[in-house]
């Protein structure tokens, strides 16, 4: 560990770690080092091949943000799905950020999505605010293309939070599905479904995307929620 929190010091880049600390609310300044991802991408790569992996993953919690970065690059190199998911589940709990959350894609994940469901299920209940949102993200990435399963869009629709989080991430996954299932995923919006914060965002979003047709565009601005009309 030691080893490896000094390899992560020496990629240090103290305007890149100014850059991040204002990014990342979440992680106080004193815990992000300011390794740029590229290089962290490179050393996940090294650390994943070495015997001292096991070690690093399973040393938790991390005192760093980039130590946390370079954990999720290493579990998203794992192909076997079962450790992979084993690794994933003893890691959640740790995720304080976006980012990290975000960056946490892992290979073994794209082979096998069917034996990922229930685990996406499990944590889509989660009270934990970055376990609800790799969930999502998950949902998203594996489930809206040649695999979308309606059953899915409900799940999403289905979670009420507070946080700002989780809920940017229902909006990214709703803007996505839009783009990819449009017909079959419109009716949410038209009926309402959704908390009103994440409504808006949702077609806020997809106002912005290239991947909405200017038709489908003018009639998504008539679904937006005045706030005098709100429920």
């Amino acid at each position: 560990m030691d080893t490896i929190t000094a390899e992560l010091f020496r990629l240090q880049d103290t305007g890149y770690a100014a850059i991040q600390v204002r990014i990342i609310p979440t992680v106080s300044a004193d815990r992000i080092i300011g390794v740029r991802t590229p290089a962290l991408r490179a050393l996940a790569k090294e650390l994943a091949r070495d015997p001292g992996a096991a070690s690093f993953l399973s040393s938790l919690p991390h005192r760093y943000f980039d130590e946390n970065q370079l954990h999720a690059f290493v579990i998203s190199l794992e192909k076997d799905f079962d450790t992979c998911v084993a690794q994933v589940e003893a890691f959640l709990p740790y995720i304080d950020n976006w980012a990290t959350c975000d960056q946490l894609s892992p290979k073994a994940f794209k082979k096998t999505p069917e034996k990922l469901l229930p685990y996406v299920r499990k944590w889509i209940r989660s009270d934990r605010v970055y376990t609800v949102r790799f969930a999502i993200g998950m949902l998203m990435q594996h489930f809206l293309d040649e695999r979308f399963d309606p059953v899915c869009v409900e799940w999403v629709a289905a979670v009420r939070s507070e946080e700002y989080y989780i809920n940017m991430m229902i909006a990214w996954y709703f803007a996505t599905a839009l783009a990819k299932q449009y017909d079959a995923v419109l009716p949410y919006l038209e009926e309402r479904k959704l908390a009103i914060w994440t409504h808006n965002k949702a077609i806020q979003k997809s106002l912005e995307s290239y991947r909405i047709t200017p038709e489908q565009k003018v009639y998504l601005r008539t679904l937006k929620i005045r706030p005098a009309s709100g429920r």
